[in-house]
């Protein structure tokens, strides 16, 4: 099945869809460090993929051209998938005022996404977000907004926030995942996506209950198996202001353990005065909490050793191969893998919308012959 990628990064979509019977054919991203990521990792992850086929820019993208490249015609592309960048409606960022507001320019980005779904009409797409974008604030009218606009280039849309621990991804990071079908495809309006069923379970935030007949959520520590011997790194070592508070945190615990409220005798925090991922630590029987594409020098997860975790392993937590490589500086690598889709999440519901085009087909194929 044919696929066109928007908002690439460093392609863990990408990786997912494919091993879920989708081939690239076309991607566009801006950050030249990520198109090398992906070109370094050509041809064994991205076989079809050379630089014919890739654009810089969304925004003024001639998708009539894209096609054109990858050698589809409007209507013959079986996916568009991207995920627009999340800056604008993570909760992170809301200590900007224009935020805040809902007045980032980059939000306009999902309009650059539907202007190209509108020319080129897959069959079907796949968004990823944070799952700030459905919160009841100034971010939802950006995501009703979109959500009318596909249906108004003629798809039924889908949505729900997922949590990827729950899908074998040793990490508790939720996301916002938008699936739609082309209408004449999806046989109507009433057409709703099967999403896939959770494969483990465990506790995560104000969560009651789950399924204990699930698998629990893999840990960290199971993650990072085998990697032991795995070369230091340089920049993994924690030097500077907070050095000190840092190696005291136990691990899956973060600043606030240096606070009176917990009772500490010499309390270096007032409660609740910073970020919860303030000093975090990862806990080695838990999962990891969300991997950040640019954390402060003083945000976790911080491994339980404290010390920053190495490159090889955020690819383990982040469920990208061992043999990946990822381009650039530490921090172009951080910010590349931070931002990426796990690829084990965007497996599991790109084979559900693999299975559903091709139910969807053979229905299709039978009405013709009758």
């Amino acid at each position: 099945m044919k696929a066109i990628s928007l908002f690439s990064g460093a392609g863990g979509l990408d990786i997912g869809c494919e091993a879920a019977g989708f081939e690239t054919l076309a991607v566009v991203e801006s950050d030249r460090t990520a198109v090398e990521t992906m070109l370094a990792n050509r041809p064994r992850w991205f076989a079809g993929l050379d630089d014919d086929v890739i654009f810089d820019d969304v925004v003024g993208l001639n998708p009539l051209e894209l096609l054109a490249r990858a050698g589809l015609e409007s209507g013959e592309a079986d996916l568009l998938h991207g995920g627009p960048p999340c800056t604008p409606f993570s909760k992170s960022g809301y200590w900007l005022e224009y935020k805040r507001a809902g007045a980032d320019p980059k939000a306009s980005l999902l309009d650059s996404y539907v202007e190209v779904l509108a020319a080129a009409r897959p069959k079907a797409f796949l968004m990823e977000n944070v799952y700030g974008l459905a919160y009841r604030n100034q971010n939802r009218p950006v995501l009703d907004r979109f959500l009318r606009r596909v249906r108004e280039a003629g798809y039924v849309p889908d949505f729900r926030i997922m949590l990827a621990a729950d899908y074998g991804v040793p990490q508790l990071r939720q996301r916002l995942i938008c699936v739609g079908m082309r209408g004449d495809v999806a046989e109507g309006s009433e057409w709703t996506f099967p999403w896939p069923q959770p494969t483990h379970a465990g506790p995560h935030e104000t969560r009651k209950g789950w399924d204990v007949t699930l698998p629990v959520h893999r840990t960290a520590a199971e993650a990072l198996e085998g990697l032991d011997e795995n070369p230091s790194e340089t920049e993994e070592t924690v030097t500077g202001t907070y050095a000190e508070e840092l190696r005291a945190v136990p691990p899956g615990e973060n600043y606030l353990w240096w606070t009176a409220h917990r009772g500490h005798p010499e309390p270096r925090f007032k409660w609740r005065s910073r970020y919860w991922n303030f000093l975090l630590k990862l806990h080695p029987e838990r999962p990891s909490s969300t991997i950040q594409g640019q954390p402060g020098p003083w945000v976790g997860p911080f491994h339980w050793e404290s010390r920053r975790l190495r490159v090889a392993e955020l690819k383990r937590l982040m469920t990208f191969p061992d043999d990946f490589v990822v381009t650039g500086s530490r921090r172009e690598q951080q910010l590349q893998l931070g931002n990426a889709v796990p690829p084990l999440l965007a497996c599991v519901v790109a084979k559900s919308l693999a299975g559903e085009l091709e139910r969807l087909g053979a229905a299709e194929r039978l009405a013709l012959a009758a």
